[in-house]
């Protein structure tokens, strides 16, 4: 990450923040699709992703750029746009198993994963903080798992969540890569989810079934998740994670399930109960606790070189 002053400290972070809040629109977008529009989790992300292509190529061109990346990032730019299709596709397919609220707030443990791949991977020491909010985290998991009537979460919409949240913690690590820095965001974005939808035209060539909103005026559900969640969200996290890096950046990440339950339970009209409303918080605490640890010290050091100790004159008197 590149050495970010305070202007674009502030500026990362209200980046971050705004794809955070327009990620989290995905089910107010998506489950409609699902419910009254006849279509399948494989058909709404590929349409997400289709439509979003031209919103950002236009973004690129207005800029007077070419929709160019260089040679070496072709190929990280295809690993990274499938590991982002599958995060996609999972969460999406969670959808159809359990509460769009409470599966968002699952995919909020990708920051720990991002924290132990750099543990295991890149060698980072592991703090007392850290398993601790692990055991929290988990905790509240548990909360969402089983419901006061007995009810648990369906296995198979739990697991989706959680390939979902391991993807995209893979995808945050590996786009944090100093030559991946050098593209200019819109390029990188726009490839990404180029070589991202090669997921959904191999899955529809192998037999999923391809369908259409049911009637026109649903063609703006899929408009609205090809600019909200998709192109803003999505340029938003890539040019945040460049200004920040992707710790700090997942900080704000406790925006995205917030944002996806407010949604749901103010329009969409689903439930929570107080039960899982704490299972909710737990993780969000948690998380954010791993998380803001260390840009909490990064934050208390750069005010302290804002202020260096004047040098001590010693009194003439003893």
């Amino acid at each position: 990450m590149t050495q970010s002053t305070g202007s674009n400290l502030w500026k990362g972070y209200l980046i971050a923040a705004i794809a955070e809040i327009t990620y989290g629109m995905n089910p107010l977008f998506a489950v409609p699709l699902y419910e009254s529009g006849g279509m399948n989790p494989d058909s709404v992300v590929f349409f997400r992703y289709l439509l979003a292509l031209p919103i950002i190529a236009a973004m690129v061109i207005m800029r007077g750029r070419k929709l160019t990346i260089p040679k070496f990032a072709v190929v990280p730019s295809i690993i990274l746009g499938l590991l982002m299709a599958l995060s996609s596709l999972t969460l999406f397919l969670s959808y159809k198993y359990m509460n769009a609220g409470i599966a968002s707030t699952l995919l909020f443990i990708y920051p720990i994963i991002v924290a132990l791949i750099m543990v295991v991977f890149f060698k980072e020491r592991i703090s007392v903080r850290l398993i601790c909010c692990i055991v929290v985290s988990l905790g509240g998991i548990a909360l969402l798992y089983k419901g006061p009537d007995g009810a648990t979460l369906d296995a198979t919409g739990t697991m989706l969540v959680v390939v979902s949240a391991l993807s995209y913690a893979i995808y945050l690590v590996a786009i944090n890569h100093r030559r991946m820095q050098e593209i200019p965001t819109l390029q990188l974005t726009f490839f990404m989810l180029l070589f991202g939808t090669l997921l959904f035209v191999g899955r529809i060539a192998s037999g999923v079934e391809l369908t259409t909103p049911r009637e026109w005026y649903q063609w703006g559900n899929l408009i609205g998740l090809a600019v909200f969640p998709t192109a803003i969200s999505f340029i938003c996290t890539t040019r945040a994670i460049q200004i920040i890096g992707p710790m700090p950046t997942a900080i704000l990440g406790a925006l995205e399930p917030a944002s996806a339950i407010l949604f749901g339970v103010t329009i969409l009209g689903q439930g929570i109960t107080s039960q899982e409303f704490l299972g909710l918080v737990l993780i969000v605490g948690a998380v954010t606790t791993v998380i803001a640890g260390q840009s909490v010290t990064t934050v208390l050091i750069r005010v302290r070189k804002m202020f260096p100790r004047l040098p001590f004159k010693r009194s003439g008197k003893h």
